[in-house]
């Protein structure tokens, strides 16, 4: 078994819509993102953060610590707390379409 996982690659069983290029995090729960098709802007948290699941993120310090994994392509920060950046993604096309209209 441990020669079949030496040489597995290492793919996400879901077909990911969006990969993040670029990311840092900001002041007020707010993170700056680019993605692979160049879509770039900043996506406001905050919402998030007022449940007890993510309580961790109403740290600034802990919220600045945000990474991303290329194995599940989704936004990591300690204690488990995980963001899917199809959401991310979408809450920007959305900021962008409107802005356009």
């Amino acid at each position: 078994m441990a020669l079949s996982l030496k040489f597995r690659r290492y793919r996400s069983r879901r077909i990911h819509l969006h990969t993040v290029t670029e990311l840092r995090a900001e002041d007020n729960c707010t993170l700056w993102l680019r993605f692979d098709d160049g879509l770039e802007g900043h996506v406001y948290l905050g919402d998030l953060v007022g449940g007890a699941a993510l309580e961790v993120l109403s740290d600034a310090a802990s919220f600045r610590r945000v990474a991303f994994d290329p194995v599940s392509n989704v936004l990591t920060w300690s204690g488990g707390v995980r963001v899917d950046p199809d959401l991310l993604y979408r809450n920007l096309a959305t900021k962008a379409g409107a802005a356009l209209h």
